[in-house]
């Protein structure tokens, strides 16, 4: 038993090491360090030189919620399928040869299939809009100057 335990006697060491070099970190500004002054100027927000523009607790919007889910989501996919392509030459031999054969295929296919049907439910909320198309203006009618006719306006 002794044996097994002299095994952790080096992670026990850098533990204690690791430990005592976070204490001294955090000891050390406060013994060779000055004091600090609080000033009001000094203690203040600050903007690129100027004084702050508006709260710094402002809320955002529901949407940046949502467009980071679905980063989430479809982020998950491709660590998934970048795993699953690195040893899908392994995984498809037949099972005779120790692979999965033709079920790994169908398994990455309906893994596929099944965040497809979210992508497109995604889309067709209009979640993967990023800025949603404006109403154009309508064109100004032209003025006429005193004394002119009004100018037709001819349909084109």
């Amino acid at each position: 038993m002794a044996e097994q335990l002299q095994q952790y006697v080096p992670v026990g060491l850098l533990l204690l090491v690791a430990i005592g070099f976070a204490a001294a970190a955090m000891l050390a500004p406060l013994i060779i360090g000055k004091p600090r002054v609080h000033d009001p100027i000094k203690d203040s927000a600050y903007e690129c030189g100027l004084p702050p523009m508006a709260d710094a607790h402002t809320r955002f919007s529901v949407k940046f919620y949502l467009i980071a889910m679905l980063f989430i989501i479809f982020d998950i996919e491709v660590v998934f399928m970048l795993g699953w392509g690195a040893v899908f030459r392994d995984l498809i031999k037949p099972v005779a040869e120790g692979g999965i054969g033709i079920k790994m295929l169908l398994g990455a296919l309906l893994f596929l299939g099944i965040l497809e049907v979210g992508h497109i439910y995604a889309w067709k909320k209009g979640a993967l809009d990023w800025a949603p198309r404006k109403e154009r203006m309508p064109e100004p009618k032209p003025v006429a100057a005193k004394g002119e006719k009004k100018p037709e306006l001819v349909a084109s």
